[in-house]
């Protein structure tokens, strides 16, 4: 986008001289402008730059002198805005040569204290135009001359400035001046080192007087240090507009910055680091780069405190962007320093500081993925390997103990290592790769998850063969000392890709067939564990078949015939294997055609995958040879796979015909054509019987037509053009079965999948016609599953009508009418759609021949496309006797005009309100509701002229219908009327109302007002309210704000939306609670505290056998044995067993479980104790705890019963039931034979078992919580109840569940 050109002089005088003034300043410096011009006419000279420029210079001098300073400050205000406008215009050499004078004039107005701000501004404005005007002559002029290096000087004293605006002019002045050297061998600006050598000097000042402040315990808590401040940006201005900072100045800079990032100050601190950032990014030129050694190499000699947690993060982040910027400049001179990089970050890791070990764990990533170049992965030299090993060798040791505390960051730096290298990473990596499986297969690891990430991306990058080279999965054989690892197998599933299918055909296929022979060998028997694993591997190997196809690098040579009929046997005879291997061999057609399709000029192809754009194109010749064989057998599969299994192999079915010969697909064509023949007459002369016990069964297979017409609509779009002819027809013969309706629904599919290739979209042109014909001739006898295809097919035709075939809209068009009342919802859609595509047809123009529409007489005119005319055919409608025609006309047209409302005549948008106003007096309530959304549509989008003069009419008919309840219709008029209200006002919308019927609108006006003053309330409440209820509302409306809208098209908004939510407003919010949270636990009481720097623990697991040898920790695997919290000891595992209670039981024996563990709810048997155990005194406190208990049912208000259930820690729920629900609930014997929530399906009721009832108490729990306890379907026991169950699964238990078990409190 080209740049704005600036205004030329006179647009910035007019403007001045406009009369549209705001302030008495502009006033008066328009009176000065005026002024000027009278003179200049006066002394007939023309209004040019040089002529303006003279003359301000003369009045600069009568306002403002070197010996009294500003004489008059109104007219230098005015003159200096004007001189800044005005000097940029001015040719260079009459600048410079009176750059003294000017300099001279303006200097009272720099220098002096009580100069106000805009005079200020105004005047670093003409020096900036001065200063860049002029040339290295006159930048070598020395201090002592009058010249710009003085004029420098005022504008850094003002860049300090305690005024913001003041500040920011003269940075802005100084980034202009700096960024335009004048042409010059050197690579700064002549003023590039003044500047910072005087920057530094105000930065070491402010330092030092901060210093001494602290020393003197006079400095205030809250003191922001602002002249530090002011003095850190004047340093980020003059290092980003310089292309770095002066290599002279580099030392004095780092060292100042580093002794502010000590400040207890955070935003001083940050600030610090910041300006190192910029001034770093400034060196990414390649003029400034020569400065960028100099600042690492000083950089590097700063280096903090080995634990310095608040200084060392950031200044490790100065060196990754440093050699991130480095990297850039000379990959090869930073490649070969980072084995030394790494060596001096990895120190850091072993840091007790968790942001230290993060920081130097960014810090590697970093240089992993910066530092490394292509070349070093693609074709490396002699040096660059001897660099990866030194990498490698560092790598290596972070697996070592000492760095135990950081092993989640050494596993995140692992991983970008191998990331970045790719398959170079081994042999280099290779010890990295055993260490860590040999960690990830220990059992008492506990960062299995951390390592199967390191793992992951460790296969993607060697690639399986070289992976299982180091990690073999020893599952064939059963040694000791090579253990096996099936865990790998998901691993290698999720990340193989680019490998070779020779690996796979020599490593997986002999595995699968030795795992799947001891699944034979155990033949028909029950199956026990051993076995099913088998299963399970076999499975998952080859599930990993489609990475091994994905970008495979081997296809051309490795995909043979006999791996192809490996595959086709499978697939016929292992079921459970098919989505696999159709995943597989649709990868292989995939993959290489969308890396084909990749636009030319990527460079990094080769680096990613280590094939070309030419070898895919191979790939995909090569697979094109058994293209033919391969459908033929996807084709019999499918054909022999239930429909809802179909899915996957569809779509291997799509990938092969896509590149399909032209002759072999042709030839498929005419088979499945022949075959479709002959299953369609075989249909025919079925009876209606046998087709109706066909479908009964759900499982049974469809019709050989219905899989033989799939296949059909699959290959239509790769047909040559010759093949059409033939698939017309078969559409032809389809579309009128309505015997067979899905046979009907997948026919008319056929024409949208042609549209969607370039071929079938112009044979769909060319037979346009014909298939109009064709579809006017099925309407009769289109079914209702298929009206959704059917409409698809329509609009497909009415995308390519020509401007003289527009006939075929309104022939077409009561149809769709009808069908936007379809209960079909997708239907209902593609109607609303096809409407609006038709409107937009009508009114590109063209021609509508009334004689060929049908049912219309031969000579009917001919008529001009228009909009006008399309809403005439859909008013035909209204004329019709049945009120769901006329219901449906205008649901049509209140769609159509909320679509084309503002390119409508408003001749038109009035009759059409006048014409459906009327029906509003219908007594059809069909008819009224669509009206009622006629009605919403036209308040909310039409003119007001067309609607106020309707309101008379329109509102009492609206409010006519508020009386009725049915079909919500006294919302809807409810929710038109707050519509109007809000867009017409409240008077306009009474002024029409009847006198009964006012209450409702008072009704509206005083919820609308009530609404706006809890809003106002809610928010003056949040407002001043606490900053944690703050974040919890701002939460709650970023979630709000999320939120999908319950409306898919704004027309469906407009209708059916009501005024609330209309109304109601998302908030959002960019803080984040948990930012807050830690920053205020961070900050604890507002003032700074030295936060304990705790030593982190490490513990060695004990091994479980007590002749276990004692840990090794030199031992490579010893990192596997230490954990950081702290293990329990075997004696104290035996004691924790000797305490444990036996389980709790009941009298019938059952288990009882209790979460709670409440033992006077539960006890052993035997207790003689406990309420109800048999004895004299447990019988005498069973009928006490019945009487007086806290569980005991009491009338409460009204003469209601209230169960009470107090929990362990007091909490009180109740539960009232009126007499009659207590009367009518059933009893324990009748629940045993209910189907519920949480028992077998034709399991017992609440506390039975095998249809007994078990005596027990209802708690509050089994009345509330449905979602626990029992198995699927049946009640469970108690529904509910607290309890613990070791193998409960969701929201049901356990499948085996039984009654009285999944109980919770059980009483008897």
């Amino acid at each position: 986008m080209a740049a704005q050109e600036s205004p030329s002089l006179k647009e910035r005088l007019d403007k001045i001289k406009s009369p549209k003034l705001q302030n008495q300043k502009e006033a008066r410096t328009a009176v000065v402008l005026s002024a000027i011009e009278e003179n200049l006419k006066d002394q007939r000279h023309d209004f040019t730059p040089t002529a303006y420029f003279a003359a301000l210079l003369a009045l600069l001098r009568q306002s403002i002198s070197q010996s009294a300073g500003i004489v008059n400050k109104e007219l230098a205000t005015a003159v200096v805005y004007l001189l800044d406008t005005v000097a940029s215009y001015v040719p260079a050499p009459l600048l410079r040569s009176k750059f003294s004078h000017i300099l001279s004039s303006l200097a009272p107005a720099l220098t002096q204290q009580d100069v106000e701000a805009p005079i200020l501004r105004h005047s670093m404005g003409c020096l900036e135009t001065l200063l860049l005007a002029q040339d290295s002559a006159s930048w070598s002029l020395p201090h002592t001359q009058v010249g710009p290096r003085g004029a420098v000087a005022g504008i850094l004293s003002l860049a300090v400035d305690h005024r913001p605006k003041v500040r920011k002019r003269a940075q802005e002045a100084l980034t202009k001046v700096l960024e335009n050297a004048p042409p010059s061998p050197s690579i700064d600006h002549p003023a590039a080192d003044m500047c910072a050598e005087t920057a530094l000097h105000s930065l070491r000042e402010s330092f030092e007087a901060s210093e001494r402040k602290q020393k003197g315990r006079n400095i205030k808590e809250d003191d922001n240090h602002p002249s530090l401040i002011h003095a850190l940006q004047l340093i980020r201005t003059i290092a980003a507009a310089s292309g770095g900072w002066p290599s002279r100045r580099i030392d004095p800079l780092c060292e100042v910055l580093l002794g502010l990032s000590k400040s207890n100050n955070e935003y001083l601190a940050t600030m610090s680091f910041q300006v190192f950032e910029t001034i770093i990014a400034g060196m990414a030129s390649e003029s400034s780069s020569m400065k960028l050694p100099r600042l690492l190499e000083a950089v590097s000699t700063l280096r903090p405190s080995q634990n310095d947690s608040q200084l060392l993060p950031p200044w490790i982040a100065v060196i990754a962007r440093g050699y991130d910027v480095s990297a850039q400049l000379d990959a090869e001179q930073t490649f070969s320093k980072l084995p030394e990089l790494f060596e001096m970050i990895s120190s850091f890791l072993t840091s007790p500081s968790h942001n230290i070990r993060i920081s130097a764990s960014e810090c590697l990533i970093s240089f992993t993925a910066t530092c490394i170049p292509r070349n070093v992965v693609l074709d490396p030299s002699q040096t660059d390997e001897d660099a990866l090993k030194g990498i490698a060798r560092a790598a290596t040791n972070l697996l070592s103990i000492k760095y135990q505390a950081a092993w989640m960051e050494v596993f995140n730096v692992l991983t970008a290592l191998f990331e970045a290298l790719k398959w170079r990473s081994t042999p280099y990596l290779d010890e990295i790769i055993k260490l860590v499986g040999d960690l990830r297969g220990n059992d008492s690891f506990n960062g299995k998850k951390e390592a199967d990430i390191v793992l992951g991306q460790a296969i993607a990058a060697t690639g399986p063969k070289e992976f299982l080279r180091i990690l073999p999965l020893n599952l064939d054989n059963s040694q000791p000392d090579q253990p096996g690892r099936a865990w790998l197998l998901p691993l290698l599933r999720d990340n193989v890709m680019n490998a070779t299918i020779k690996h796979f055909r020599s490593e997986f296929v002999p595995l699968s067939e030795l795992m799947f022979q001891k699944v034979i060998d155990h033949g028909k028997k029950e199956k026990t564990m051993e076995v099913k694993i088998f299963e399970t591997v076999v499975s998952q190997i080859w599930s990993i078949l489609p990475g091994y196809c994905t970008l495979s690098l081997d296809l051309a040579d490795t995909f043979d015939r006999e791996f192809a009929e490996l595959l086709s046997n499978l697939l016929y005879q292992q079921t459970q294997l098919r989505t696999d291997i159709c995943n597989g061999l649709q990868a292989l057609v995939e993959s290489n055609k969308q890396f084909v399709s990749v636009p030319d000029g990527e460079e990094d192809l080769l680096l990613q995958h280590r094939i070309t754009k030419g070898m895919a194109q191979k790939n995909l010749e090569h697979l094109s040879m058994f293209a033919g064989n391969l459908l033929a057998v996807l084709f019999n599969v499918y054909s022999g796979t239930l429909p809802h299994h179909r899915g996957y192999i569809l779509q291997c079915i799509n990938a092969y015909l896509s590149i399909t010969p032209e002759k072999e697909l042709q030839e498929t064509f005419e088979r499945v054509i022949g075959m479709l023949e002959g299953a369609l007459k075989e249909s025919t002369s079925q009876t209606q019987s046998e087709k109706q016990k066909q479908k009964k069964s759900s499982d049974q297979m469809p019709p050989t037509s219905h899989t033989l017409i799939d296949l059909l609509i699959t290959m239509s779009v790769y047909l040559p053009r010759s093949s059409y002819q033939k698939l017309f027809s078969v559409t032809a013969l389809l579309l009128p079965q309505s015997s067979d309706t899905q046979l009907q629904k997948k026919a008319y599919k056929l024409l949208p999948r042609l549209a969607t290739s370039a071929a079938g979209l112009q044979a769909l042109k060319e037979r346009n016609a014909d298939l109009q014909e064709l579809l006017l001739s099925t309407a009769e006898s289109a079914s209702p599953p298929a009206r959704r295809d059917r409409l698809d097919a329509i609009a497909v035709v009415v995308e390519n009508l020509s401007a003289s075939s527009l006939y075929f809209i309104p022939s077409i068009l009561s149809e769709v009418v009808v069908s936007v009342k379809e209960l079909n919802e997708k239907a209902r859609s593609a109607a609303f759609d096809l409407l609006v595509q038709m409107g937009k047809k009508m009114t590109e123009g063209g021609t509508v021949v009334q004689s060929k529409i049908p049912h219309m007489p031969n000579d009917a005119p001919t008529t001009k496309a228009s909009l006008e005319e399309y809403f005439t055919m859909l008013s035909a409608g209204l004329a019709g006797t049945a009120p769901h025609m006329i219901s449906a006309s205008i649901t049509a047209t209140t769609r159509v005009l909320y679509e084309f409302r503002s390119e409508t005549p408003d001749r038109v948008l009035e009759e059409l309100v006048s014409t459906i106003d009327l029906f509003l007096t219908s007594k059809s309530r069909e008819i009224v509701r669509s009206v009622l959304g006629f009605a919403k549509v036209a308040i909310i989008s039409l003119p007001d002229d067309i609607m106020i003069p309707r309101l008379p009419t329109m509102i009492p008919s609206l409010i006519s219908w508020g009386h009725e309840h049915a079909n919500k219709f006294r919302a809807k008029v409810r929710n038109i009327l707050e519509r109007a209200i809000r867009r017409f006002g409240y008077e306009a919308i009474e002024r029409h109302c009847p006198e009964d019927d006012k209450k409702l609108l008072h009704n509206i006006q005083k919820t609308k007002e009530r609404k706006k003053r809890k809003k106002a309330t809610a928010a003056t409440a949040e407002a001043e309210g606490e900053e944690g209820e703050r974040v919890e509302s701002t939460n709650t409306n970023k979630s709000k704000g999320k939120s999908r809208s319950k409306f898919e098209s704004e027309f469906d908004a407009a209708v059916y939306d009501s005024a609330e939510s209309s109304d109601a407003g998302s908030g959002f919010s960019l803080s984040d609670s948990s930012d807050n949270e830690a920053s205020s636990k961070q900050s604890g009481k507002g003032k700074p505290q030295k936060q304990k720097q705790t030593q982190s623990k490490s513990y060695i697991i004990e091994p479980s056998s007590p002749s276990h040898d004692p840990l090794d920790l030199l031992d490579r695997n010893a990192y596997a044995s230490v954990s950081s919290t702290k293990p329990m000891r075997l004696k104290d595992k035996a004691a924790l067993g000797k305490n444990k209670t036996k389980a709790k039981t009941n009298l019938d024996g059952k288990l009882v479980f209790d979460e709670d563990d409440d033992d006077e709810n539960m006890s052993d048997v035997g207790d003689g104790k406990e309420p109800g155990d048999g004895t004299l005194e447990g019988g005498i406190n069973a009928y006490v705890a019945a009487i007086r208990g806290q569980d005991t049912a009491r009338r409460g208000r009204g003469g209601k019963l209230k169960f009470s259930n107090r929990g362990p820690k007091g909490e009180v729920d109740e539960m009232d039931l009126d007499d009659e629900e207590e009367l009518d609930r059933p009893t324990a014997k009748s629940r045993g034979k209910e189907k519920g929530r949480g028992g077998e399906r034709n399991g017992s009721g609440r506390g039975a078992k095998n249809g007994k009832s078990v005596p027990q108490r209802r708690g509050l729990e089994s009345g509330k919580r449905r979602d626990q306890g029992g198995g699927a379907g049946g009640s469970g026991g108690m529904k509910g109840g607290r309890f613990k169950v070791a193998k409960q699964r969701g929201r049901g238990g356990s499948r085996s569940s039984r009654g009285g078990v999944s109980s919770g409190r059980v009483r008897r």
